[in-house]
């Protein structure tokens, strides 16, 4: 068995953190639902265990470690704030940390029903986290760049699931993302990945956004995509004018990559329909809800 199929379990969770963390082993441990390149599971009431699975490498665990600290505390939204490091041994060779649980449903087992209350919340989360990054901040290879930096991946996502009908209006969507003026600014902190799975919901608006994975430095309109992915129909200009820094261009770009990342939610919903590993059956219909969104301005 490789690293990669290592079956992660209760028993295995407990005796880790019997290992490494003696105090936190008699918590009770229930695994989460969800999750692709780390796997979840519940610790106590407050506190979660997120264990290295699918990621080739622990950067991406390790930038949490790092930067969560620094930005959870000027965030008005809760974020997961790590608390313990747990290290590659012999009983698993890979990273594990130990986080702060948010409370919350994942919206893509959720829904929003106060869409301007979302919005703002958005907006507000947002315009703390973009502020410029340090030199040292990670930059990530696909995530954060401008958007003719991904054409490839676009056109595998559009040749895969696009649907017939709306392949024209898709294309230009993303050709006018292309065309858009580049990102001028400093490289700002961006979420990355924002998506149905990575917010939780409460009371029917947002409570808090998680998996900062690919927390990075970049252009912004990486993260104002999520005005079409996440919000409901008819959100996106209240959350514009509540953001208040988003110019034309940046909005063109961010609508290009809300179209991307819609794509790629019907892709992975596709290849969960089909049982392939990784994919994820309900980001289906969340992404062509997103697209449907995109597609109306």
């Amino acid at each position: 068995m490789t690293d990669t199929e290592i079956e992660i379990t209760t028993a295995l969770v407990r005796d880790l953190l019997r290992e490494q963390h003696p105090d936190l082993a008699d918590l009770g441990i229930r695994e989460v639902a969800g999750g692709w390149g780390n796997q979840m599971w519940r610790l106590g009431d407050e506190l979660a265990v997120r264990m290295q699975r699918m990621d080739p490498t622990p950067e991406l665990q390790l930038n949490e470690r790092r930067w969560l600290p620094v930005l959870a505390p000027r965030l008005p939204l809760p974020v997961p704030t790590p608390v313990r490091s747990g290290e590659p041994s012999a009983r698993f060779p890979r990273h594990w940390t130990v986080m702060t649980w948010v409370p919350g449903d994942p919206l893509d087992c959720s829904s929003i029903s106060r869409g301007d209350h979302a919005a703002d919340a958005l907006a507000d989360f947002l315009r703390a986290l973009h502020v410029e990054a340090p030199a040292d901040a990670p930059v990530s290879g696909d995530r954060g760049g401008n958007p003719k930096e991904c054409t490839g991946g676009f056109d595998r996502f559009f040749h895969a699931v696009v649907p017939d009908d709306l392949a024209d209006d898709v294309r230009a969507v993303w050709d006018d993302a292309v065309a858009a003026p580049e990102w001028e600014g400093p490289p700002l902190w961006v979420h990355g990945d924002l998506h149905p799975a990575n917010v939780v919901v409460s009371d029917g608006t947002l409570s808090g956004v998680i998996d900062f994975g690919d927390i990075s430095a970049g252009d912004p309109a990486w993260d104002l995509a999520a005005a079409w992915v996440i919000l409901p129909a008819g959100a996106a200009s209240r959350f514009f004018d509540a953001y208040e820094r988003a110019d034309a261009g940046t909005i063109r770009r961010a609508r290009g990559l809300a179209a991307m990342k819609s794509l790629f939610l019907m892709l992975m919903g596709r290849n969960g329909d089909l049982g392939l590993p990784g994919g994820k059956p309900a980001w289906g219909p969340a992404g062509r809800a997103a697209l449907d969104r995109v597609l109306k301005g």
